[in-house]
């Protein structure tokens, strides 16, 4: 059993910077990322259908496939980086800003969904480590995918702290994604889809989960 670390029922927003300007880019409302991110997806199926001149299929197929790569992406970055254990003391703050203070005060509505400081980045990163494996437009309909994957995490974690389901599949993705916050952080790594635990088997034995829904 992996150790228990302090865990806040406070829904209050701790402070993480004495500078103003920093805590302000640590913290965002769950609409922001859906204001800023939809015009984005949509300018990448523009690209690939209408400068690119794709088919609406091969636009589909493609947005498909970068919606399921995302999958894959949302539990390698939860699992291998996101809960990457550093030694040294500046990269356990960097974990704490990251990560660590989710897993401490998971009730702060403010830090459920990453804010446009950290997404803006890392989109681009990754938009550049696909570019070499695709076509202009072909990674234009895949990268409108895997933003939109990525939008769904985003806010079906917003939801899995703060929505009450009483049944149904979103009842069973928040049940896996309580049991990785308040069971065993590091097991559980699928917050939109528990997919990937049973493929790399990092899921919760069914009597946790039946301890959970009881």
């Amino acid at each position: 059993m992996a150790k228990r670390n302090y865990v806040s029922n406070s829904s209050e927003s701790s402070r993480m910077f004495k500078s103003d300007f920093l805590e302000s880019l640590s913290k965002v409302h769950f609409t922001v990322p859906l204001i800023f991110w939809i015009p984005v997806i949509i300018y990448f199926i523009r690209k690939a259908y209408v400068v690119g001149e794709m088919s609406a299929m091969s636009v589909f197929l493609w947005f498909l496939y970068g919606l399921a790569f995302w999958t894959l992406a949302e539990y390698v970055l939860h699992r291998w980086i996101f809960h990457y254990h550093p030694t040294s003391e500046w990269g356990k703050r960097i974990h704490f800003i990251f990560h660590g203070v989710h897993h401490d005060y998971p009730k702060d509505r403010l830090r459920l969904v990453m804010p446009l400081s950290a997404s803006i980045p890392m989109a681009t990163i990754i938009y550049f480590i696909f570019y070499p494996f695709f076509g202009d437009y072909t990674l234009a309909g895949f990268f409108a995918g895997f933003l939109f994957g990525y939008l769904i995490y985003d806010e079906c974690h917003y939801a899995m702290h703060h929505a009450n389901f009483k049944s149904g599949i979103f009842k069973k993705i928040k049940d896996h994604h309580m049991l990785h916050h308040y069971s065993d952080p590091e097991k559980g790594f699928g917050v939109s889809s528990a997919i990937w635990d049973y493929v790399f088997n990092s899921g919760f034995p069914k009597k946790n989960k039946e301890e959970k829904q009881s």
